[in-house]
């Protein structure tokens, strides 16, 4: 079972984000955290939140080891375009749409063991015919 996390209506268009999630895909999260610390763009900050909300809901939720965690896929998808217009020359309007995206992340990597809980057992009772 792997573990999800998304980021809908990020304002950057769909091709700028593509290029930062290609150079994450299929590295263990620790990997892709410091790429995404070191790449200059701007939507290496939405990518990078994105991979650390994975791996916060696979440590917290699911019980998975953060040091094992690696992605096993991330995507990206155009999500609403805002319509706009700018003005031209002799009074016109010209038409253009402000581009968002969807990042989908998912991470996979090796679960903690489940502690059983500790049962107080009854004290046992001594002797009482003496």
């Amino acid at each position: 079972m792997a573990v999800t996390a998304t980021a809908k209506g990020i304002r950057i268009s769909p091709r700028k984000v593509a290029v930062v999630a290609a150079l994450v895909r299929g590295r263990s999260v620790e990997d892709a955290l410091t790429i995404l610390s070191h790449t200059p763009r701007r939507s290496a900050t939405a990518v990078e939140k994105v991979v650390k909300s994975a791996r916060a809901n696979a440590d917290h939720n699911h019980g998975y080891k953060p040091a094992t965690l690696f992605i096993a896929e991330i995507g990206v998808t155009p999500g609403t375009r805002l319509k706009r217009y700018r003005p031209a020359s002799h009074g016109r309007a010209l038409p253009f749409e402000r581009k968002t995206s969807h990042i989908r992340v998912v991470v996979d990597g090796d679960k903690r063991e489940v502690k059983k809980p500790v049962t107080k057992d009854a004290p046992a009772k001594k002797d009482e015919a003496k």
